[in-house]
């Protein structure tokens, strides 16, 4: 039997691990799943494609009925077929396709924390928002998701934040941030 062994970051800060990790987002086991979302709900590529393509169209259905949803809000819905309780919908762009900034993914990654502490979550697991059509680098999404999420750590708690990534590259531009923002 093969094991293999994914580089794993974490840091605690106010008794919440931040974790930074290379792995399969659909396959991690936290509560829900972050989609980056487009304020219509539409599910068409990126994360939210794959999302709908294995968790069912049912998840976008549901998250249709409640578009538009600005930036800086956050929906949660049922997650189909996949393992997790829930999806979380937090727009980093107004319509699909379009590139994002720092600021907006900040603003969608704090709201995505904020309906998870509001629906009584313990884990939720993010990919690296804004980094694909979204056009952001990984420092920068790393940067602006870092800072939202101590931000929210300052005056909420969830047991642990994850952020799971494709490759390595983006693995070592977070783990670079993690430290930088969560100093020991």
């Amino acid at each position: 039997m093969l094991y293999y062994f994914f580089p794993m970051e974490i840091k605690k800060y106010k008794n919440t691990n931040v974790v930074v990790k290379i792995g399969d987002l659909l396959e991690d086991d936290s509560e829900a799943i972050i989609n980056p979302a487009n304020s219509l709900m539409i599910m068409g590529g990126g994360v939210a494609g794959i999302i709908k393509k294995k968790g069912g169209e049912e998840i976008e259905e549901e998250a249709k009925r409640y578009a538009p949803v600005e930036i800086g809000k956050a929906i949660i819905t049922k997650a189909g077929k996949l393992k997790f309780k829930y999806v979380i919908h937090s727009p980093t762009m107004e319509r699909p396709a379009m590139v994002t900034t720092s600021e907006k993914v900040y603003k969608a990654t704090f709201a995505a924390l904020e309906s998870a502490y509001n629906k009584g979550l313990k884990s939720v697991s993010f990919p690296a928002m804004g980094t694909g059509v979204g056009g952001l680098s990984y420092k920068e999404a790393a940067k602006a998701m870092f800072s939202a999420i101590k931000d929210f750590l300052d005056k909420f708690y969830l047991e642990e934040i994850r952020i799971i990534l494709l490759n390595k590259e983006a693995y070592e531009d977070f783990v670079s941030e993690l430290k930088n923002v969560f100093v020991e």
